[in-house]
């Protein structure tokens, strides 16, 4: 059984990282730490360039919620031609109205001008008042894939939710765990799931190469360490990419 690997990242170094641990897909992003916001369209293009597997970047303009005003949506569809316009493979989206469904007339104005590429309907599927309505909803609009904690805050955790959203899909599209999957867990979750795709960022931190430290002029906020650089930890990916290979 093939296992697709996807590795979430937000930065150039961590590409690299991502594959030489055996990714087979990325979702590109900025912001990991606050869930994945959408890339700069300079990264998109050089992450195309650079890559030689599928990428998907995250359309999201903003941390928190996934209701979307007009302008909002503007943005968005912007960004989506950025990423077509950058060369790469799809886009990882998701919008929900106020009372919790997917908002199928927003996702659909973003897959049709993403015309020819890859969609993934990404964790917003978390947030919805009704998660097998937002699974039909979903496979209406044409998503080849949901990534899904099964509303929990792990995919661990949400494993018996998981595998009923794989019975439901009835291979119509892919059901995609995420959230908290580790060398620890992939097996168990792809298991007890039926699964075949997973979905981390394997973070650690590297120092930086800087040789001078000003810690008190802080970019951010003060619990951040501007010199900490967070990046994609090839021996994370390397081993969680042999414990899937062996099932």
């Amino acid at each position: 059984m093939t296992i697709e690997l996807e590795v979430c990242i937000d930065n150039l170094e961590s590409l690299h990282l991502a594959i030489e641990g055996g990714a087979t897909r990325i979702e590109l992003c900025s912001s990991l730490a606050l869930g994945g916001l959408t890339p700069s369209y300079g990264f998109m293009k050089k992450a195309a360039q650079y890559s030689s597997i599928p990428i998907y970047a995250m359309i999201r303009p903003r941390q928190g919620d996934f209701l979307y005003s007009e302008q909002d949506v503007e943005s968005m569809l912007e960004d989506v031609l950025c990423a077509k316009q950058a060369g790469l493979q799809g886009i990882v989206i998701g919008a929900l109205t106020a009372e919790g469904d997917v908002d199928k007339m927003i996702c659909q104005r973003l897959i049709e001008a993403a015309s020819g590429m890859g969609v993934t309907f990404h964790r917003a599927i978390d947030q919805c008042r009704d998660p097998k309505q937002a699974l039909e909803d979903i496979a209406e609009l044409g998503c080849e894939r949901i990534l899904t904690s099964g509303l929990a805050s792990t995919a661990k955790q949400g494993i018996n939710v998981i595998a009923e959203m794989v019975e439901q899909a009835q291979g119509r599209f892919s059901i995609m765990a995420g959230a908290g999957v580790n060398i620890d867990n992939a097996a168990q979750i792809i298991k007890q799931t039926g699964i075949h795709e997973i979905h981390l960022s394997g973070k650690t931190t590297r120092p930086s190469h800087m040789k001078l430290h000003i810690d008190s002029a802080k970019m951010g906020s003060d619990s951040v360490d501007d010199f900490a650089i967070p990046v994609t930890n090839k021996q994370t990916i390397q081993s969680v990419k042999q414990t899937i290979n062996n099932i």
